[in-house]
């Protein structure tokens, strides 16, 4: 699946293909937002009833979208300049305005790439992904229905237009670090925060990306959260902000950017051990991981292609129950962490454990 993330299969589920831009763009005057209920009803909800959603909700690896929030939900759907349909909770959308607005004074242009995506939607995506690539990969490739912010409709992709030209690929789009920081800095105003910062991948489960913005309805908070430099679970209390050591040696196999890829690989997964704190990750060093530890990982389900590989050794703590092979409240120093890859693959964490 190409990396404009899990849209390109929710607007191609019948063939799993990823979405080819086509079409004449769009202006701004062209998009017309139509309100609806999460459930499809049109019309427009009693604003008493709007109000009971909750703006702060938790949505992530280990919290599950309440029951009751598509029932609740408010939203309006857009056409971006690519023709695709976006969905968006009603008061983000307005927000998002707000800020599209405030950018394009500064010269900078975004559009939305995608926002809400029902739990039904996430379901069938895992449905077909399970029986065209299997359960494993499945599991490693779409969220699991429920447990995505995006289902919330307060979580917005965005991608940038730059000199009339549509960019929306995340390999392209990581290229402007520039642009992305004008965008960061106006966030807050109205309401946005940055849902994954970088660095903090062992609390949100995802690696860093500049474009997934998170509406929580209060400039204040927002503020804070920015100027804390902190995740929505720390400011809620679902997880502790602690200092992680990384030290990622001297290694004449691997450059640091690929070692620090094969660490948001792990950071990723720790995030969903629930009561844990993670202290250090290091790396093993280039003879840690040979020729017997690649034909090892490659003996192994899910092996067999692998050409390299790392070990990385973990020191963490459990405040609670997390996995069944964890004991809580123990200190676990040196867990070990083989990850591998292809030729042409990114990193893989094909074996754990002390």
């Amino acid at each position: 699946m190409k990396p404009r993330r899990i849209l390109c299969a929710l607007l191609a589920l019948a063939c799993l293909a990823a979405f080819a831009a086509c079409g004449e763009k769009k202006t701004d005057g062209d998009q017309t937002a139509q309100t609806k209920t999460a459930d499809g009803a049109a019309g427009t909800k009693a604003a008493d009833d709007a109000e009971t959603i909750d703006y702060l909700v938790l949505v992530n690896k280990q919290n599950k979208l309440p029951e009751d929030w598509e029932d609740k939900l408010e939203t309006v759907t857009v056409k971006n300049s690519l023709g695709d349909d976006v969905e968006v909770e009603k008061k983000a959308y307005d927000a998002y305005l707000g800020l599209k607005e405030a950018l394009e004074a500064e010269g900078v242009h975004v559009d939305l790439d995608s926002a809400r995506r029902s739990v039904a939607a996430q379901q069938d995506i895992m449905d077909r992904f399970t029986e065209e690539y299997g359960a494993d990969y499945a599991a490693k490739t779409v969220a699991k229905p429920g447990y995505s912010e995006h289902h919330t409709g307060l979580a917005l992709d965005l991608y940038l237009n730059i000199d009339g030209e549509d960019v929306y690929y995340n390999e392209d789009m990581i290229q402007y670090p520039e642009i992305w920081a004008k965008i960061h800095e106006k966030l807050a105003d109205y309401g946005f925060i940055l849902r994954y910062l970088e660095d903090k991948e062992h609390i949100t489960g995802y690696g860093y990306e500049p474009w997934h913005i998170r509406y929580v309805d209060d400039a204040g908070i927002a503020r804070e959260i920015a100027e804390k430099g902190i995740t929505l679970e720390t400011y809620l209390g679902a997880a502790k902000d602690v200092d992680v050591t990384i030290d990622l040696g001297n290694s004449a196999v691997f450059s640091e950017e690929a070692l620090r890829e094969a660490v948001v690989q792990i950071k990723c997964k720790f995030a969903f051990w629930a009561g844990c704190e993670l202290k250090s990750i290091r790396y093993a060093g280039d003879d840690a991981f040979g020729e017997d530890e690649l034909e090892r990982v490659n003996s192994l389900e899910g092996g067999g292609e692998y050409t390299e590989g790392a070990l990385f050794y973990m020191d963490f703590k459990t405040l609670a129950e997390c996995e069944e092979t964890l004991d809580p409240g123990t200190e676990y120093l040196d867990y070990m962490w083989y990850l591998a890859r292809t030729a042409d693959g990114g990193w893989e964490i094909a074996d754990q454990g002390n």
